[in-house]
């Protein structure tokens, strides 16, 4: 898996945008769940947003319901979570994760077949 953050990397002020990609290569993109999951310093992981590629089924935890959105381009074996009205707390290091099968609670439980190699996300207050 491979991902971006944007034109000006993870760096933004509290309550501006930013948008993560993640590019899926080697497998049958249709037959897995993506997600991001988030790590602060000195705080424990935090599964944030998921996608199931099948039928679009999305989940996000509470402390971003509202701002973050997961979407898929299937045509682009890529999936985007944009992520609006940052705050503070949003900083963290994010990992895009995918695994075979789709179900949420290997998500929930951080157990996932690929991870990305994380993208810094900062945002200023």
């Amino acid at each position: 898996l491979s991902s971006a953050a944007g034109v000006w990397g993870g760096l933004v002020q509290a309550g501006g945008s930013l948008r993560l990609s993640c590019t899926a290569s080697g497998f049958v993109f249709r037959d897995y769940g993506f997600g991001w999951i988030r790590q602060a310093p000195g705080k424990e992981r935090e599964a944030v947003s998921y996608i199931r590629i099948v039928d679009d089924s999305v989940y996000h935890a509470d402390s971003v319901k509202g701002r973050f959105a997961i979407t898929s381009d299937n045509a682009k074996n890529t999936v985007y979570l944009q992520m609006n009205d940052l705050k503070a707390e949003d900083t963290a290091v994010y990992y895009c994760t995918g695994r075979f099968g789709s179900a949420l609670h290997y998500f929930l439980g951080f157990d996932m077949d690929y991870w990305g190699k994380g993208t810094l996300v900062t945002v200023s207050s």
